[in-house]
């Protein structure tokens, strides 16, 4: 799958990402301290999966309008590093594909996908 990781998420994200295979861009890395929109944008051109902790992006999707490639939103009471990467680790194997295309919100203890009509 590819990725596209913000700022918000940190980078163990990233790296963990990286090590399962996976195509990811990093926010900090190629637009430090962009708007959520210009990242919804970048995303949507070049087909990435939004991982996230920033609760905007559903405002732009659900409020907004915006289209997506798919959302993962991480809503975490531990926003440990190790956390982070747990919970979407977690997500990816349990939910596999699901979060193409989709706006997907996860915790430590539940995933609710909210399947997009297209």
């Amino acid at each position: 799958m590819r990725f596209l990781v913000d700022e918000s998420t940190g980078t163990a994200v990233a790296q963990y990402l990286r090590g399962q295979g996976h195509e990811v861009v990093v926010v900090s890395e190629v637009m430090p301290q962009a708007q959520d929109v210009e990242i919804l944008h970048k995303a949507v051109d070049e087909e990435l999966i939004v991982i996230t902790n920033d609760k905007d992006f559903g405002d732009l999707v659900y409020r907004s309008g915006e289209g997506h490639a798919g959302i993962l939103l991480l809503r975490l009471r531990d926003e440990s590093a190790a956390n982070r990467v747990h919970v979407v680790k977690t997500v990816l194997e349990t939910h596999g594909d699901a979060v193409v295309g989709n706006f997907v919100v996860a915790t430590e203890s539940h995933t609710r996908i909210r399947k997009t009509t297209k």
